[in-house]
């Protein structure tokens, strides 16, 4: 049957924002410091607004002031000593607590995520350099890409049925597959250690936790997307709830298990 002029609306518009999306993302990498600064505290300054929006959908003016102040003080966290940046890194989140009248608690523990999330990216991209902050987004976008069409592909098994019900072990597999390509090819050719395919899979399994994390989050409060900020992908939330999980995995575990790793 032949799709409608309304469906190939959809997908142009779809097909024109993703570009846009990746083009924005890269450019952001690309250039680094305070531009990259700045888009990173944006999109999740965006993420917690979207959270506000699921978690007291009406609250407009809570919403506006709770997304503002998140974005606002991950910024600021770029330019201070660890020790003064803590203490913005967590303040959203219990600002935030005495703010919202239901959902606190899953207020409070979705906002660290986000935060930590994108400090843990520009961390990634400052300390570490481009082609590391390109591993991380690789391992998650294969992971993702992947297991997508190898899901549907092979079926199988669903994975998180009540919640998401197209998700299949085999596709869940087929990611960590990707991300254990990812990290050899990067080994390979950076020469670091083989010990990255590993660490690899588990940043991997963590963006995969992200996902789920948010699947199960819209699926309570009964919403298909996180907003409708990004024409045809739904919000901004649902296009990094993957990377929110690796981001957040790689900041605590990275220091604990020496990353990246030595040579070969």
């Amino acid at each position: 049957m032949a799709k409608s002029p309304e469906q190939w609306s959809d997908l142009s518009a779809r097909m024109a924002s993703g570009a846009a999306m990746v083009v924005v993302a890269l450019l952001g990498i690309w250039i680094g410091g305070v531009v990259w600064h700045v888009l990173v505290a944006i999109i999740c300054g965006l993420m917690v607004w979207e959270l506000v929006g699921i978690l007291a959908p009406g609250v407009r003016h809570t919403q506006l002031q709770m997304g503002a102040l998140a974005g606002g003080a991950l910024l600021a966290s770029f330019y201070l000593p660890v020790g003064f940046a803590l203490p913005l890194l967590l303040a959203p989140a219990l600002i935030g607590f005495g703010q919202l009248a239901h959902h606190r608690t899953v207020f409070m523990t979705f906002t660290v995520m986000i935060i930590l999330a994108g400090f843990g990216m520009v961390q990634v991209r400052d300390d570490l350099g481009f082609s590391w902050l390109m591993w991380l987004v690789g391992v998650v976008v294969m992971t993702d890409v992947v297991g997508y069409f190898a899901g549907r592909a092979l079926g199988g098994p669903k994975f998180w049925p009540k919640v998401s019900p197209k998700k299949t072990w085999s596709g869940t597999a087929s990611g960590w597959v990707a991300a254990a390509l990812v990290g050899l090819l990067f080994s390979i050719n950076s020469g670091v250690g083989l010990q990255l395919i590993g660490i690899s899979i588990a940043v991997s399994m963590a963006s995969q936790m992200g996902d789920m994390a948010e699947s199960g989050l819209k699926r309570r409060f009964g919403v298909k997307d996180s907003s409708t900020l990004i024409p045809g992908h739904g919000g901004v939330l649902d296009r990094f709830d993957g990377m929110l999980g690796a981001s957040v995995f790689l900041l605590i575990v990275g220091p604990l298990v020496g990353f990246p790793p030595g040579l070969g």
